[in-house]
């Protein structure tokens, strides 16, 4: 087999063998699944490569690339490193200000779009860029050249010949990409990775799915984020064939057009899936709604070391044959493994999933560990319900006095790109990266995170609140859809919720409940005694410190493309906590029980305007 130690080197596993003639990407063009075979991709990559030759593009030289989940992605990632470029990726959902700051860091000599909105957007910040670069379009963009007719007007011989020589020596510990962090707090910061960080990390977790007889995989998490890329890389490892979701909304359909074995999600997609089925349960007729609340709960009490013995295996069967089956066939009725990361997964919701036949693992990491740290897997001995799963092979991780979680291993990033003392203050001398997790080791080798470090707070009266916690404690309830969990400093915690609003009006017509908007919805009295219902059951298993006292319903859903949700759907804290800083405040006027607040129409125009 090849020797993969550099990204780029996963191109020579398709060269020349029986990989050449195979599909490794699916992308839906005009109605119509079409499958891009390797012979295709070395082709592009080859000619992109030589095209940044001719330009005049420098080893170490910045291209920065907008482009959704499609072949094309793949065509200039594997472009730009086999020229010993530098592969920036970003999200087409940044802000002006953000877009500006990235432009400038990085000192990018190329951008190049995937379609007419990232034009506009980038438009104003490339005319003010410090160092202006050239603007390049995938497919058609008033006002842009496509890259198609450059690549066209060049003579490749020459360059051919150059990129032979530059791939011969860039070198595994050489920077590949510069990923820039969502920014949740301030500007973002550029995550410099090497070919060795990504090229240890994705063919470790490729072991995970060597014997699973895995042929398809459903992409739809950005490939910009090193989450999904990671991914990515190990389907083309083990030739695996990954087909581009159209978008968030058709992931449904395009399951049961793809039937894929598996795909990867953050918790939301799961959590909204879950949702799903139980607004069709919550309607069924009586004695079929009996028997379906049975089965989910034989699905919340799963447990795979007990899963074997008979009584578990009938009462499975019963639950799978009037429930389980049909939730599969929702997914396309083929999926059989899920890898869920980026945030916390209710355990609940993980039992559910294998008891339905669709093993889900978590695994846990960050942009700068490349990313994974820890990862269950799809044996027996490799899942434990509420954990992250084992620490990777050849990734230390230790437990610091104050709980943090610190690693050290080939996964490490380089540092933070022109911030050498913000790398100092994350990796010390002795090269432990500090995640800034809370967490700890079950059993001495299944690792539990708690909370984030720097998100815990202490209440007025001394005690401490892990807010991912209780936020995840609170999406269990198919009436909430996000929220954002308050208390720094003062005498109680309260939250911000943001209602399942599709759950919520299938509730509301179930009951005859009439409303014209989501202001009006969450303004009945009605509906606002459900809500305290269910924050007072959650609230039943918390610790009294964690326990909601107040929170607001507020009638705008949270998204990445409005700001409110990072690229893996983690609530913005700061940022949520500055645009509802009235909000916030109204909850803290000192009465003891739990009251409710809506959050108020902002006028027409208005940045946060409820919809």
């Amino acid at each position: 087999m090849v020797s993969v130690t550099r990204i780029f080197d996963l191109l020579d596993l398709f060269r020349n063998n029986e990989r050449a003639g195979r599909g490794v990407f699916g992308v839906k063009r005009g109605n119509r699944w079409l499958e891009i075979t390797a012979s295709e991709y070395i082709r592009n990559a080859d000619q992109i490569s030589q095209t940044l030759i001719k330009c005049g593009l420098s080893a170490g030289d910045k291209v920065l690339t907008i482009l959704g989940n499609m072949p094309e992605w793949n065509y200039f990632d594997m472009g730009i490193l086999q020229a010993g470029c530098v592969h920036i990726p970003v999200y087409h959902a940044l802000s002006e200000e953000n877009y500006r700051f990235i432009i400038n860091d990085s000192d990018a000599k190329l951008v190049i779009v995937g379609c007419q909105d990232a034009w506009e957007k980038i438009k104003p910040v490339i005319s003010g860029a410090r160092n202006k670069p050239g603007v390049y379009a995938v497919f058609p963009v008033e006002g842009l050249q496509e890259w198609s007719e450059l690549s066209r007007s060049i003579e490749s011989r020459a360059e051919a010949e150059e990129l032979l020589i530059r791939k011969q020596i860039i070198a595994a510990h050489d920077l590949a990409t510069i990923i820039y962090t969502s920014g949740t707090t301030g500007f973002p910061k550029g995550v410099m990775l090497s070919h060795h960080n990504l090229v240890s990390n994705f063919i470790t977790v490729s072991h995970i799915l060597e014997d699973k007889q895995v042929e398809k995989a459903l992409s739809f998490l950005p490939l910009c984020h090193v989450y999904e890329r990671m991914l990515n890389y190990v389907y083309q490892y083990l030739g695996i064939t990954v087909f581009y979701a159209e978008n968030f909304d058709r992931i449904r359909d395009n399951l049961r057009e793809v039937r894929p074995e598996m795909f990867c999600a953050v918790p939301r997609v799961l959590e909204k899936s879950y949702s799903a089925i139980l607004r069709k349960g919550k309607n069924l007729p009586l004695l079929r709604k009996a028997v379906f609340f049975q089965a989910i709960k034989i699905g919340f009490g799963y447990e795979i070391e007990k899963s074997g013995r008979l009584t578990n295996r009938i009462l499975l069967r019963v639950a799978d044959f009037f429930v389980f089956s049909k939730w599969r066939r929702a997914f396309g009725n083929n999926v059989r493994y899920i890898v869920s990361g980026g945030a916390p997964l209710n355990p609940r919701l993980v039992r559910i999933f294998w008891a339905a036949g669709m093993k889900v693992i978590e695994g846990y990491g960050l942009t700068e560990t490349s990313p994974v740290i820890a990862t269950g897997t799809f044996e027996p001995d490799g899942v434990m319900f509420g954990t992250v799963g084992k620490v990777l092979p050849g990734v230390d991780v230790r437990i610091d006095p104050e709980g943090e979680i610190l690693c050290r291993g080939p996964n490490v990033m380089l540092g933070y790109y022109n911030q050498p003392e913000m790398t100092a203050r994350v990796i010390d001398p002795e090269g432990w990266f500090h995640t800034g997790d809370i967490g700890e080791l079950v059993n001495g080798k299944y690792l539990r995170i708690t909370d984030r470090k720097k998100e815990i707070f202490k209440t007025s009266g001394g005690k401490y609140v892990a807010p991912q916690a209780v936020e995840t404690r609170l999406k269990e309830s198919p009436f909430i859809e996000n929220v954002l969990v308050v208390g720094e400093n003062r005498n109680y915690t309260s939250a911000l919720i943001v209602p399942c609003f599709e759950y919520l009006r299938s509730w509301c017509g179930a009951k005859g409940i009439e409303y014209t908007s989501n202001e009006m919805m969450i303004d009945l009295e009605v509906v606002k005694d459900r809500f305290l219902k269910e924050v007072r059951m959650i609230n039943e298993g918390l610790d009294h410190p964690s326990q909601v006292r107040r929170f607001t319903l507020t009638g705008r859903e949270w998204s990445v493309q409005t700001g409110e949700l990072s690229f893996t759907m983690k609530v913005r804290r700061t940022h949520l906590q500055k645009i509802y800083a009235a909000e916030i405040a109204a909850m803290y006027p000192g009465a003891p029980d739990i009251i409710f607040h809506r959050r108020k129409q902002r006028k027409p125009g208005g940045k946060h305007r409820n919809q």
